[in-house]
């Protein structure tokens, strides 16, 4: 696959499994190396969520949290 700013794209290899949210189009966080022919040697890479998700837990306890402070108030 390849990687771009928009402005430069950069080819990479990986050969694991890539995670179930990677599609074009969305962020990714790869790691690894960029080799002398300029292809990125990917040794890792997370596909990241929209700047609106959270995790299962954590809303849960976000929910639990703004619940308990309701049932404070007069």
């Amino acid at each position: 696959f390849v990687i771009t700013d928009t402005v430069k794209t950069i080819p990479v290899t990986y050969s694991g499994i890539l995670p179930d949210l990677f599609s074009e189009g969305k962020g990714v966080v790869v790691q690894g190396r960029l080799d002398s022919a300029g292809l990125f040697r990917a040794e890792e890479v997370l596909a990241k969520h929209d700047e609106n998700y959270m995790p299962p837990e954590a809303q849960h306890a976000l929910d639990e949290a703004q619940k308990n402070s309701a049932s404070r108030k007069p």
